[in-house]
């Protein structure tokens, strides 16, 4: 996370935790921002990338019976995503489990590296899990109509309901299908950002002799929850991509 941002203002502390997901170029005017600006968001992007690769190849390249610790952990984290894989979009969802595989680890990793002191936090930016579910969406949408045709329309059409009410759930199904992305990248970004933020609010607050140790004691359980929570949301948004891999191999209701 970014330095604490306080200041004494009016005999009193201004707190400023959303500083901390400013978007800074590494280099040139601290102002100016483009396109091919490189920037903390792409610097700690391109450290999870980094990271994963560390830990899924140099990691893995000796293979040894007798696993190191990170052979370890890589094997720990490919069995938990190919499990998940297969037990929610079945046989036929493991061909895609490369695709899945790649999410979880870079969002684990982008989730993880966020929580490092002076460190940025790429997944509380709404323009990368944006970019994340758009990905997922694409994908499983076009991999849909390619493996069923008109078929995969199907997925709108609930024929176990009575034959009145199929317009209107129809109607329902699709405006939630295309709700997805939205709900797909909010819910990662916004847990992620509320989360860095209030620990942020207790930072500041610690400032105050009067409440620091209560503030500290704040910020240590709010970090042990948001190690959890980098997890979980990364975990969530695998088994929602693999829910919606689901409904593209197997659109029918």
């Amino acid at each position: 996370m970014a330095t604490e941002s306080a200041e004494k203002a009016d005999g009193g502390l201004v707190f400023h935790p959303m500083d901390q997901f400013i978007v800074k170029p590494l280099f040139g005017d601290a102002g100016t921002v483009g396109m091919f600006t490189i920037t903390n968001v792409t610097l700690w992007l391109f450290l999870a990338i980094v990271a994963v690769v560390l830990l899924m190849v140099l990691g893995t390249s000796k293979r040894a019976i007798v696993p190191s610790r990170s052979q370890s952990v890589a094997e720990l984290a490919y069995g938990f995503v190919y499990k998940m894989v297969e037990d929610v979009a079945g046989k036929d969802g493991l061909k895609y489990f490369p695709y899945i595989m790649t999410l979880f680890m870079f969002i684990v990793f982008a989730n993880f590296l966020g929580l490092l002191p002076m460190s940025f936090t790429t997944t509380s930016h709404f323009a990368v899990t944006v970019v994340l579910a758009m990905a997922v969406f694409l994908t499983v949408t076009i991999l849909g109509f390619v493996k069923n045709g008109a078929g995969f329309l199907g997925l709108f059409w609930v024929s176990s309901a009575p034959l009145a009410l199929r317009p209107i759930l129809a109607i329902i199904e699709l405006i939630s299908y295309f709700v997805r992305p939205v709900s797909h990248s909010i819910r990662l970004a916004g847990n992620v950002m509320a989360g860095h933020a209030v620990i942020k609010v207790f930072a500041g607050f610690a400032a105050i002799a009067a409440i620091s140790p209560i503030s500290i004691l704040a910020i240590t359980a709010m970090y042990g929850l948001e190690v959890l929570v980098a997890f979980i949301q990364a975990y969530v948004f695998t088994i929602l991509t693999c829910v919606y891999l689901k409904d593209a191999l197997h659109p029918s209701h």
